[in-house]
């Protein structure tokens, strides 16, 4: 189809993903697979990731780096808060939409519930917020590199800051080329890091308003995102060992499969109708947040340079 090889094959999935559950409807009985799809294959896939990178690459984060993305995150989510509170969002759900914009999108929002227990409408409403502006991004940010006079390195690091889901960043960043997507990855694992302490503030917070307000709190374990330790395990293994051309090609084939299927069980996961039955407002938080932090690491990286 003429135009449509301009497109990643992680892009194409998650339309028709869209598309397909928003048009015909997600059957029932497919609803373990696009779980399955949406953690377990998303996180092997990026586990494979470690094996098209090398230690010395990651190194190439730098302080400046990691200074622009703990910057970003810390002010995205205060800004989100604040203004949801502005808003009259309710502060679960602003919270979770902060958590989903600023750290790594619908696998924040799960994990930061665990310490929040916001309902479940909350949740799905987060996920598919986080989820159609982390889409938005990913369209957008490929048009914009030469417009805003970003090099590959540069850009990115604005896509690993900035951008919502793990899946969405690779799509968006390898766009670019090889140079940015690799660098973008390696960003957006660092900004992933950043989920356990966040989670683990959270839950101080969530106990210490509880205690405030005379009840109890459970004492909820923040996750450990193991997938991260095995996407460093596998750069690792690459850092030292040499692998065969033609393996690497088919473990770049295997990851794009599994990267595009994650996608598409993202899109059989959005539903449009969930944006509206909570009103605008929250949409619009999750709108000024994208917006946000967008801007905020773009003019970081503009600084950095």
């Amino acid at each position: 189809m003429p135009g449509v090889g301009n497109f990643s094959p992680m892009i194409l999935a998650i339309i028709i993903g869209i598309a397909f559950h928003n048009l015909i409807g997600t059957p029932t009985r497919a609803r373990p697979g696009v779980t399955i799809a949406l953690r377990k294959l998303l996180r092997l896939a990026i586990i494979l990731l470690g094996l098209q990178l090398t230690a010395a690459q990651v190194v190439q984060v730098g302080v400046d780096g990691i200074a622009v993305i703990v910057l970003t995150l810390v002010a995205t989510f205060l800004f989100t808060t604040a203004l949801g509170r502005l808003l009259g969002v309710e502060r679960k759900l602003a919270e979770l939409i902060a958590a989903g914009t600023s750290i790594c999108g619908a696998s924040a929002v799960i994990a930061v519930n665990t310490v929040t227990n916001a309902h479940d409408e909350d949740v799905a409403y987060a996920v598919a917020c986080v989820t159609v502006f982390g889409s938005v991004a990913m369209f957008a940010y490929p048009l914009l590199p030469g417009l805003l006079h970003l090099a590959p390195h540069a850009y990115g690091l604005w896509s690993g800051a900035s951008i919502h889901e793990i899946a969405q960043v690779v799509a968006a960043a390898f766009q670019d080329g090889q140079q940015a997507g690799e660098f973008g990855t390696i960003a957006k694992l660092s900004r992933v890091m950043m989920l356990a302490p966040v989670v683990i503030a959270l839950g101080y917070a969530t106990a210490r308003r509880a205690r405030h307000a005379g009840h109890g709190v459970s004492q909820a374990r923040p996750p450990m995102p193991w997938f991260v330790l095995g996407f460093v395990g596998m750069v690792g293994v690459n850092s030292i060992v040499s692998v065969p051309a033609e393996t690497k090609s088919l473990i770049v084939l295997a990851t794009t499969f599994l990267l595009s299927m994650a996608l598409a069980a993202m899109g059989l996961e959005t539903d449009i109708r969930k944006l509206k039955a909570k009103g605008l407002r929250p949409l619009l938080l999750g709108l000024v947040a994208f917006l946000f932090i967008a801007t905020f690491s773009l003019a970081l990286v503009k600084l950095m340079a």
